[in-house]
């Protein structure tokens, strides 16, 4: 992996930890991770980027890593509103004038929301393995992707939360198993991933995001305003790809087809053969020259 430096950025509610790649690089990327992972799921993609000559910065998001909220009486809140939000802080506070903004499952949301609540923060999006416009409680949904979102449900119940507060990395282990191809991971590679489910607020994130999105639990009023502004989805006009693996056993392919309608900008859907739900760790060569080839000056 190519040196990074760890460092911290203050927001609104949070200060958040990120990772930072080559910094005179002659343009930035940011790349979000999802759930349940972390920043390391880049450092094969982000080694790629740098090389080429883009600086290159990987967030924790909230209730991940070393991030940690500034107030202990701000709900733990996982609404994916919120993590739009806090991109958004991150890209201001930090002052980068239009990265492109690379994000994989929740950090793909965080992605989309972000840019549909301010248009031109990016100069690219890439969304890996969320299609747009896929989060509304009331969304008609296939039996096939009901399915999938065992997990989702599991978790709103009594026994789903007890089973998350008394176990929470065997629980992120079994989607690991399950959401790509049998052997795309080692043990070790998962556990050095876990460590950063050890952030005091995972559990109560975790369980408020998935809760949330289908309608179980309130969300923060701060974001009520951002919630209002995101239904219907805005139609994005920012050059997006879409990145999806045609094995994903928990978003499936289909979920991020059909989009086009969505935006009125360039828009390229890419469609990676044995590739589950994480492709940046299962082909991140692949990713890499896809990201490149769309960014490309």
């Amino acid at each position: 992996m190519t040196q990074c430096e760890k460092k911290s950025v203050r927001i609104e509610r949070l200060d958040i930890e990120y990772l930072e790649w080559n910094p005179v690089g002659r343009r930035t990327v940011v790349l979000v991770h999802g759930w349940p992972d972390s920043v390391r799921t880049w450092f094969a993609v982000a080694t790629l980027l740098a090389q080429a000559g883009y600086r290159v910065l990987a967030p924790s998001l909230r209730g991940f890593g070393g991030t940690r909220f500034l107030d202990a009486d701000t709900p733990r809140s996982g609404e994916l509103v919120s993590l739009g939000r806090d991109l958004i802080g991150f890209v201001q506070a930090l002052a980068l004038d239009q990265p492109v903004l690379v994000g994989h499952d929740w950090g793909a949301r965080a992605v989309l929301n972000a840019a549909g609540l301010v248009p031109g923060l990016g100069s690219h999006l890439v969304s890996v393995s969320v299609g747009y416009g896929t989060n509304d409680p009331s969304q008609p949904m296939a039996l096939e992707q009901a399915r999938c979102y065992w997990y989702h449900w599991f978790m709103a119940t009594p026994l789903g939360e007890r089973t998350v507060r008394e176990n929470p990395k065997a629980f992120a282990h079994t989607m690991w198993e399950t959401w790509s191809p049998p052997g795309w991971f080692d043990e070790a590679e998962f556990a050095a991933t876990a460590a950063a489910f050890d952030n005091p607020d995972w559990i109560d994130v975790t369980l408020h995001s998935y809760r949330h999105r289908w309608g179980f639990v309130p969300g923060d009023p701060v974001y009520a305003g951002d919630t209002a502004a995101l239904k219907p989805p805005p139609v994005i006009a920012t050059p997006t790809l879409v990145i999806h693996g045609k094995d994903d056993y928990v978003n499936p392919v289909a979920t991020s087809a059909h989009k086009e309608t969505l935006f009125s900008g360039v828009y390229h859907r890419v469609v990676l053969d044995g590739v589950g739900h994480f492709p940046q760790r299962e082909q991140a060569n692949r990713v890499a020259q896809e990201l490149l080839a769309f960014i490309g000056d």
